[in-house]
């Protein structure tokens, strides 16, 4: 009888911890991804490339919402056999905030609110360039391992206002607003950037995520 209460204890204490372990999930788990993106475009002599680095680390405050914040890099640069053209440097600032829910066993479904600012100047003209951001998105992220993810996200709202301020003359103000939108470019910042089609922001995200 002994034997048999004692084993009953054992197994109890066992669950008891799991359930517990369980329902910390992943607070307090801290996590690290990126965002990379590379466009070039050539005609003739002329080429036109735009360069995207956003690394992102954030941490897990309950078991299901997670804080973090993206600091990164966008070149956008205008070449031909005349020379530079315009060379774009923007610099990166992203704080966002993640909700989980569990759809079934490894795979979760999760939504994310964003704020990008983004600020640079373009340096042949010294044009100055500067962007301020919402963005809601929803997206999924199975995890293969407990360490390692591969998540899927895209926009379901977008907001940006964009002002690009020249050395002489006028600044222009961009206002976009967008639900479930495909990537698009305003020309003006073709123009005035002189980049490959230069997305400031783009909708459709997809990566890897490490879990420490």
């Amino acid at each position: 009888m002994k034997k048999i209460v004692t084993l009953a204890s054992i197994v109890l204490i066992s669950l008891t911890a799991k359930a517990q372990d369980s329902s910390q999930g992943l607070k307090g788990a801290w996590f690290a991804t990126s965002q990379f993106g590379y466009q070039q475009t050539k005609t003739a002599d002329s080429k036109n490339t735009t360069l995207s680095v956003l690394p992102i680390v954030g941490t897990f405050v309950t078991p299901s919402v997670a804080v973090g914040a993206g600091v990164g890099y966008i070149n956008i640069k205008a070449d031909s056999d005349a020379g530079t053209a315009a060379k774009t440097d923007l610099f990166v600032a992203q704080p966002l905030v993640r909700k989980y829910w569990n759809v079934a066993g490894s795979l979760y479904f999760f939504g994310q609110l964003a704020v990008p600012i983004i600020t640079g100047k373009e340096k042949e003209s010294e044009l100055k360039v500067n962007q301020v951001g919402v963005s809601l998105s929803g997206g999924f992220d199975y995890f293969v391992t407990k360490n390692f993810s591969v998540e899927f996200s895209y926009d379901l709202a977008n907001f940006t206002s964009t002002t690009i301020d020249p050395k002489t003359g006028d600044k222009t103000t961009v206002t976009n607003f967008g639900l479930a939108h495909a990537a698009n470019v305003d020309p003006f910042y073709n123009t005035a950037l002189g980049g490959s089609n230069p997305n400031l922001t783009s909708p459709i995200s997809v990566g890897f995520k490490f879990l420490f």
